[in-house]
């Protein structure tokens, strides 16, 4: 934050219909309604005031300048009246309310590696897959429609701000991956059974398939898989966990990608 741009100015009182838009953005029907999502916390909402238009500020401390980023700033005098707003079970000093970007039709051309989710439905996995994307430089997520809502509050606190870089586009991903095919690209999906990651060789252009966290991926998307990826256990099976968290498998293979390319 750039805390001398300008002298601090007296920021306007929040309103009660401003306070209930914000409470209301906890339902997904709202924020589609709307087209708007909630963020909160210093880090979160300074990293995606660079990629999203701001609705509205929030903040309790006039001293550390978010006003900076947008004339609509408002303040509450008492933290708690923030906390009472909040949507996190450890409220901070400051939220916005940003626009959602449009969902796009068309497809960006893929020159290098994509993920697809099929049926992610834990915001927690979904938040800490869009992080873990952006550190792995991957730009372009494409999600089953059941996939849950990158824009639920949860999601966008565990993305800690990655979900301005990271696209992701809700899709039939059946028809997609199809489309993506006839364009080149080789679609690897990760099983419990398959091929040794570590063995492995990814082509590019490539999108790499997550399945759901109970059910995996789905008949008819892993009819669309020309190559099964399985990350082997190092353990003996009845000395270990029946399965990988999403995240932390698709931490796994995007690292292992990216260790292959650099070797090349």
């Amino acid at each position: 934050m750039n805390h001398n741009a300008s002298p601090t100015p007296s920021l306007t009182p929040l309103t009660k219909a401003e306070g209930k838009l914000i409470r209301s953005l906890s339902q997904k029907k709202n924020r589609d309604a709307m087209g708007l999502f909630l963020a909160e916390g210093p880090k979160v909402v300074g990293e995606l005031m660079h990629h999203f238009p701001c609705r509205l500020l929030v903040t309790t401390d006039v001293s550390a300048g978010y006003y900076i980023y947008n004339m609509e700033c408002r303040r509450v005098t008492h933290r708690a009246d923030l906390h009472r707003l909040s949507l996190l079970q450890s409220p901070q000093d400051v939220l916005a309310v940003f626009e959602k970007p449009t969902q796009t039709t068309n497809l960006p051309p893929l020159a290098d590696i994509a993920l697809a989710l099929d049926g992610v439905q834990d915001p927690g996995n979904l938040g800490t897959i869009l992080r873990t994307a952006d550190w792995m430089g991957i730009r372009t997520i494409y999600a089953s429609t059941d996939t849950a809502d990158c824009f639920a509050p949860k999601v966008v606190q565990a993305t800690m701000g990655a979900l301005g870089r990271v696209k992701v586009i809700y899709t039939n991903l059946r028809a997609t991956l199809t489309h993506l095919t006839n364009e080149g690209a080789t679609i690897y999906g990760t099983f419990m059974q398959g091929n040794n990651l570590f063995e492995s060789h990814v082509a590019r252009p490539a999108v790499i398939v997550m399945g759901n966290e109970g059910n995996g991926i789905r008949h008819e998307i892993e009819a669309l898989c020309s190559s099964r990826l399985s990350i082997p256990r190092f353990a003996p099976a009845n000395e270990s966990s029946e399965s990988l968290n999403v995240a932390v498998a698709t931490a796994i293979v995007l690292a292992e990608i990216r260790r292959q390319a650099s070797r090349q």
